[in-house]
C-alpha cells in the first residue's frame, strides 16, 4: 500500500545495510509515521510484545525476521533455541507466531551454522512474499461477496472491528483487502469503523488506513454497531482473526463476539477473513482451549490522543482506586460465523468444510 504516494510494506529489510529490519511503529499512528530500525532479536521481541507490530500475520513475519537477526549474531543451536523460546513467549494468542517459528525451525535446524543466516533471511522473506499473495487472494474472494451486495449500483455498508488491514499483515490485509479491491473497482463501499477499545485500533489504525486509500468510512463507538444493524445500515460484517479452530470457532479482538451476536439477531452476514496459517488444527473448542492474552490494565485505564494544543498526551480515565481487567481477545462460536474468507475461497465455519478446503494442511 501507499502512504502519501510512497509504497510501503509493513516490514522489510533495510536497503542500506541489507540485514537490519525496518517496521512502522504502529503505536505512533495515526499521528506520525515512525520507521523503526531493528538490529537484534531482543529488539524484535520487544516490538511484538509492545505492539509496535501487531496483527496475526505480521506477528508471524516479524518473528521470522527476529530469528534471522538472532542467527546473524550467533548461528549456533543454542541461539536458535533461545530465539524460539523468547519470540514464542511474546504473544500467546496469535497462532501465526507459532506457525512462523515452526516453519523457521524446520528450515534451519538441520543446516550447518555457516548456512543458517542466509537461509533464515531467505525464509523470512518468503514468508512475507507469501503473505502478500495470500492476502491478495483473500481480497479477491471477499470482493465477490461485496460485488453481490452491490448489484444495481447500490452502496454496500461494511462494519469492521479492530484492524485487519495492510499494517496488520505484510500488505493488503485480510478483512480490509476485499474493501480496498471493491473501492478500486469503483463499487460504492462505505465502512463503519468501530473504535475498538481499549487500544483503539479501529479509530487510530483502520480509519488511518482507509483515509490514506480514499475509502469512505465513519468511525463509531464500539457499542453503536448493533444500533446500525437494527436500522438496516449494515450489509455485512467482515473482521480478521488471530486464531481459528479446526471446527470454525474464531478468536479475534475483544468485542468481536458481541458483534457476531448482534449480526445474527439482525440477519446480517458475519464473515471472518484469514490466511490458512491462522487455522489451529490442534484445537477444537475455541472457548475452552484458546489462551486469551491478558494485557496491562493501563490500556483500559488510560487513553492517548492529540490534545487541543496539538500535543500528544496520555490521560487516565478510570479512578485510581478501581481494579482493571483487560482480556485482549474473545471467541466467536462457529455457529455465528456466516463464512470464512480464505486464500482458497469462502468456507463454511465447520470442521468438514475446512477439512475439505485444506485437507493437505490439517
Amino acid at each position: 500500500m501507499k502512504i502519501d504516494g510512497t509504497p510501503y510494506r509493513s516490514i522489510w529489510v533495510d536497503e542500506a545495510d541489507k540485514w537490519s529490519v525496518r517496521i512502522i511503529d504502529q503505536t505512533k499512528l495515526p499521528w506520525a509515521v515512525d520507521l523503526v530500525r531493528l538490529t537484534s532479536m531482543e529488539g524484535m521481541a520487544h516490538a511484538i510484545k509492545a505492539m509496535l507490530v501487531r496483527g496475526a500475520p505480521l506477528i508471524g513475519a516479524s518473528a521470522a525476521y527476529g530469528v534471522a537477526l538472532a542467527l546473524r549474531a550467533d548461528p549456533s543451536d543454542g541461539a536458535l533455541a533461545n530465539a524460539m523460546e523468547v519470540l514464542g513467549a511474546t504473544r500467546p494468542t496469535a497462532i501465526n507466531l507459532r506457525w512462523a517459528l515452526g516453519r523457521m525451525r524446520a528450515k534451519l535446524a538441520a543446516l550447518p551454522a555457516a548456512e543458517r543466516v542466509a537461509a533464515a533471511y531467505a525464509e523470512a522473506a518468503a514468508i512475507c512474499d507469501e503473505d502478500v499473495a495470500v492476502n491478495e487472494a483473500i481480497g479477491r474472494h471477499g470482493l465477490e461477496l461485496i460485488r453481490a451486495r452491490a448489484a444495481g449500483g447500490r452502496r454496500v455498508n461494511v462494519l469492521t472491528h479492530c484492524n485487519a488491514g495492510w499494517i496488520a499483515t505484510v500488505d493488503w490485509g485480510t478483512a480490509l483487502a476485499p474493501i480496498y479491491m471493491a473501492h478500486d473497482e469503483g463499487i460504492d463501499v462505505h465502512v463503519w469503523v468501530e473504535e475498538t477499545r481499549p487500544r483503539n485500533q479501529g479509530a487510530s489504525l483502520t480509519a488511518w488506513e482507509l483515509g490514506k486509500h480514499g475509502v469512505n468510512h465513519t468511525v463509531i463507538a464500539d457499542n453503536a454497531g448493533g444500533h446500525y444493524m437494527q436500522h438496516g445500515m449494515v450489509d455485512m460484517v467482515i473482521v480478521g482473526t488471530d486464531r481459528v479452530t479446526r471446527t470454525g470457532d474464531v478468536c479475534n479482538k475483544i468485542g468481536t463476539y458481541l458483534k457476531a451476536l448482534a449480526a445474527r439477531d439482525n440477519g446480517v452476514p458475519f464473515y471472518v477473513a484469514l490466511p490458512s496459517s491462522t487455522i489451529d488444527w490442534t484445537i477444537r473448542d475455541g472457548v475452552g482451549e484458546i489462551p486469551i492474552e491478558e494485557r496491562a490494565g493501563a490500556e483500559v485505564a488510560t487513553i492517548t490522543g492529540r490534545a487541543l494544543d496539538g500535543s500528544i498526551a496520555t490521560v487516565r480515565i478510570v479512578p485510581t482506586s478501581s481494579a482493571v481487567a483487560n482480556p485482549a481477545f474473545d471467541v466467536t462460536p462457529a455457529r455465528l460465523v456466516s463464512g470464512l474468507i480464505t486464500e482458497r475461497g469462502v468456507a463454511a465455519a465447520n470442521e468438514a468444510a475446512l477439512a475439505e478446503m485444506f485437507g493437505d494442511l490439517a
